[in-house]
């Protein structure tokens, strides 16, 4: 990428590296990923034994040159599973030691969002959360992101609603990815606002 952008020899404003998958299937990282690519299918496939066996077989003795690619059986969003068939994980509380609280632990991310900019977390549809995915999947939302964004809260007549504490967002994606509904529009914010992770 660096390359093209130094020789200032593109015909357009925007610079296309046409170079760049030549080079990544030439390097290391290529073989290397190739020789990886069906481990983890492998035990989504086969199950824990099965994957162990596969990886031992055919990465471990013959380093990936199987003339096949496993892919994964879905999207990960399809993969919850309803409250009902599931047991509650009761997590101990924070002991500030080993394990930290999660507003903590957004803290020193150095998130910052200016309170001005347009929302850049929304919803296509307003009523997927209460009636989708807090009745069927007891909100995962509150419980797969890592920063606390999404939050159920008990309304005036004790319904519960869906709010979005998009200050708090690191942009992992968590949510664009494991949402069941699909229903959560993620953008890029305003300004370059976002994580700073400061001292990394």
């Amino acid at each position: 990428v660096f390359a093209k952008i130094e020789a200032g020899d593109s015909t357009t404003v925007g610079v296309e590296p046409v170079e760049y998958e030549t080079n990544l299937k030439n390097s290391w990282v290529w073989s290397e990923l190739k020789s990886v690519r069906n481990i983890k299918p492998a035990f989504h496939k086969y199950g824990l034994y099965g994957g162990i066996a596969y990886t031992g077989a055919f990465y471990a003795l013959g380093r990936g040159i199987e003339p096949w690619t496993f892919k994964h059986e879905g999207t990960d969003n399809k993969s919850l599973k309803p409250a009902a068939e599931c047991q509650e994980i009761d997590y101990p509380k924070p002991d500030g030691k080993l394990t930290f609280d999660l507003l903590s632990s957004v803290a020193l991310t150095g998130t910052n969002h200016e309170a001005d900019q347009p929302a850049h977390l929304t919803l296509m549809d307003d009523n997927v959360p209460e009636n989708v995915n807090f009745a069927t999947y007891a909100g995962p939302e509150g419980r797969f992101c890592p920063a606390g964004v999404y939050e159920y809260q008990p309304d005036d007549s004790g319904n519960m609603g869906l709010v979005i504490n998009a200050a708090n967002c690191i942009h992992c994606k968590t949510c664009d990815i494991k949402d069941y509904s699909q229903n959560i529009n993620w953008v890029c914010p305003e300004g370059g606002g976002g994580p700073a992770y400061d001292g990394m």
